[in-house]
């Protein structure tokens, strides 16, 4: 499993806040920074098994919210 060499940085004040939005906007961040596509599946299954407030805290430990 390849993971990113740094947090990369992500906006998401402003943007679609669709659960699908930002699972998709992550994932193609991970992939722009050297992450593989298991890692990135990774980040999936963790992101999507709670509730939106779960989403997005998992998120935050993956990537850097702006």
């Amino acid at each position: 499993m390849q993971s990113p060499s740094e947090k990369p940085e992500i906006t998401l004040v402003g943007e679609d806040g669709n659960a699908f939005a930002i699972l998709g906007r992550v994932a193609k961040t991970l992939r722009r920074a050297g992450a593989d596509q298991e890692y990135i599946d990774q980040y999936t299954k963790e992101a999507t098994s709670g509730n939106y407030d779960h989403l997005l805290e998992v998120t935050m430990r993956y990537v850097e919210v702006n």
